[in-house]
């Protein structure tokens, strides 16, 4: 990135036209006149080398007085650097993929594909966190540990379906145990879990109380999500004689439950009752955990000046030559 430490001096570049003008009106007056009968003989010889010399010489001597000018202001050559800082957060994402998870009341297709699209959005948009996945239903295993690689965590979270645990069922409390776990031993400032359920604890040996106050000794913050329409819910079953059927199942979240575990560890809890909602959510959560980046800027100078200051000394070396040797007058 080029620079002038002292830029001011190039306003010294204005005389040169100046002295122009004033060498171009000396040389004018200072012509003579001489009367010939014929010129036609004047015209075919060469001109003295006083006549190239009064130009030549002048051109030289304000070019280096140019290079002098700009060598007096100080260009310099700058290298910027960027140091930046980050405090950076550990996130969990805590997902139910228990059976009830399939209810189709969220679009495209059901709760747990939209939950899916959504958080898959949410960890497109972060920098610099790392991201860690636990799914539970009766039971609880890590999906994806805390990562900086989020093409590899949502490889995983895309291979994420109902089913995967065999036993169903929602150990709300093991799927925050897990996902604490996974944070205790984090260094970074800030240390989240987003738990998304849609249903109430009924499998697991660990309280979601209990749980919640492990997280809070551990200083880790919850969110909870509660996913469900309100009311009744399509919810597809497998008849051995009919195939595929949707059932009405009234929804039952534990939504007293999930603001409890919210309120002891600092966080908040959310309600989504179709993907927009969640979407909204998510972003919501997005904004209260930002991390802090801080750029400092720094720029290298490198000085060139003398570079022009040479090209202007060996400028007026050549005129001082060129004037005693070639184009030197003679009185």
């Amino acid at each position: 990135m080029p620079n002038f430490a002292d830029p001011q001096f190039l306003f010294l570049l204005l005389l040169l036209p100046m002295l122009s003008w004033f060498y171009w009106r000396r040389h004018q007056r200072l012509g003579g006149t001489i009367r010939y009968s014929n010129l036609d003989l004047l015209k075919n010889l060469p001109k003295p080398s006083t006549y190239l010399s009064k130009h030549l010489l002048f051109a030289l001597r304000m070019l280096a007085l140019a290079l002098l000018i700009v060598a007096m202001a100080r260009p310099q050559s700058g290298h910027t650097e960027e140091e930046v800082t980050t405090e950076g957060i550990d996130i969990v994402l805590s997902l139910d993929i228990s059976g009830s998870m399939l209810a189709e009341d969220f679009k495209p297709k059901n709760r747990i594909e939209a939950a899916k699209l959504v958080a898959e959005q949410f960890i497109s948009g972060r920098r610099s966190d790392r991201i860690g996945m636990v799914v539970f239903s009766a039971r609880s295993f890590t999906q994806c540990p805390l990562t900086l690689d989020y093409g590899v965590l949502i490889n995983f979270l895309k291979k994420v379906e109902v089913g995967m645990i065999k036993e169903d069922g929602t150990a709300i409390g093991l799927g925050i145990a897990n996902a604490v776990d996974r944070l205790r031993n984090s260094k970074a400032k800030s240390k989240v879990i987003i738990l998304l359920t849609d249903g109430r604890n009924n499998a697991g040996e660990v309280d979601p109380l209990t749980a919640a106050r492990v997280a809070q000794a551990f200083n880790v913050r919850i969110y909870t999500v509660g996913v469900g329409t309100r009311g009744e819910a399509l919810y597809p079953v497998q008849d051995p004689f009919f195939g595929k059927r949707y059932v009405r199942m009234p929804v039952d979240i534990d939504e007293e439950t999930l603001t409890k575990i919210a309120t002891i560890t600092d966080g908040q809890y959310f309600r989504a009752t179709d993907r927009q909602s969640l979407e909204k959510i998510f972003a919501e959560i997005d904004k209260l955990e930002k991390t802090k980046i801080e750029v400092k800027q720094f720029t290298r100078y490198r000085e060139l000046f003398t570079g022009w200051l040479a090209a202007a000394l060996a400028l007026i070396f050549f005129e001082v030559v060129l004037a005693n040797t070639k184009f030197r007058k003679i009185p």
